[in-house]
């Protein structure tokens, strides 16, 4: 997080973690084809010539709130590939957040494994452990053949505390609830940090509906939304534990 007392503008950063063509990049498309036009920025890629990812994608997301205050939303991926693992452990340094894009498909199983513990050791190298970081889990290309079934999905949701989200990017399906989420988990975890709604008269619910209504969801409740977690809705997150 960083603060600009003479500009008051807060930002924060939050990071779409996980392996080579999971879908992260199209998590970003989806949201911010989805974002009021007047709130988000350029959508920023660098692609390879396979047409993947190669550095960071860059979404700027800016709300205004209360006080006269802007907290500046920056969302970045990271490349999937091995063999650009600096590239993700910079992109990781001073994340906020980080959601963490799984592919669904039984065959991806141990890559999804082996992203999860370069997350872990990225965070550990940038002093971060996974319990102190806000995490969710997004469980993307629910459309394909051959995926993990609901069941096995929800059995793993009951059995860590990270919010688990099923999404089919590429039809923006999961997409803003999964970013709703991970706003939700690291805004708190921010204001238990720093008394961000002492300080600057900005409260978690408002300023989260102001997102989803920015986000094209403001007819909808932010129980509503959150219920799109499996298993219903997010678990509370303690920053202060760690592993």
């Amino acid at each position: 997080m960083q603060l600009d007392f003479t500009a008051r503008e807060l930002t924060i950063k939050l990071v779409y973690y996980g392996p080579a063509l999971s879908g992260k990049t199209t998590n970003l498309q989806a949201l911010h084809a989805a974002a009021d036009p007047g709130s988000s920025g350029r959508l920023m890629t660098l692609e390879t010539k396979d047409d993947r990812t190669l550095f960071f994608d860059l979404l700027p997301l800016t709300f205004k709130g209360k006080g006269d205050l802007s907290v500046r939303l920056k969302v970045f991926t990271v490349p999937g590939q091995v063999i650009h693992g600096a590239t993700r452990r910079l992109v990781v340094q001073g994340a906020d957040g980080v959601a963490f894009i799984a592919d669904s498909q039984n065959a991806e199983t141990q890559h999804n494994a082996e992203a999860f513990l370069d997350l872990r050791e990225n965070l550990k190298a940038n002093g971060f452990s996974l319990s102190q970081m806000p995490l969710i889990i997004q469980f993307n290309k629910r459309d394909m053949q051959d995926v993990r079934t609901d069941e096995e999905l929800g059995k793993l949701a009951s059995q860590g505390k990270e919010p688990v989200y099923l999404a089919v990017a590429t039809w923006g399906d999961g997409v803003v609830e999964s970013f709703m989420g991970l706003l939700k988990l690291t805004w708190d975890a921010l204001d238990s940090q720093h008394r961000l709604a002492d300080k600057f008269g900005l409260e978690s619910n408002e300023f989260m509906q102001e997102v989803a209504s920015q986000l094209g969801m403001g007819d909808r409740s932010m129980d509503n939304i959150f219920d799109a977690a499996v298993g219903g809705k997010q678990k509370v997150l303690n920053p202060g534990v760690s592993k």
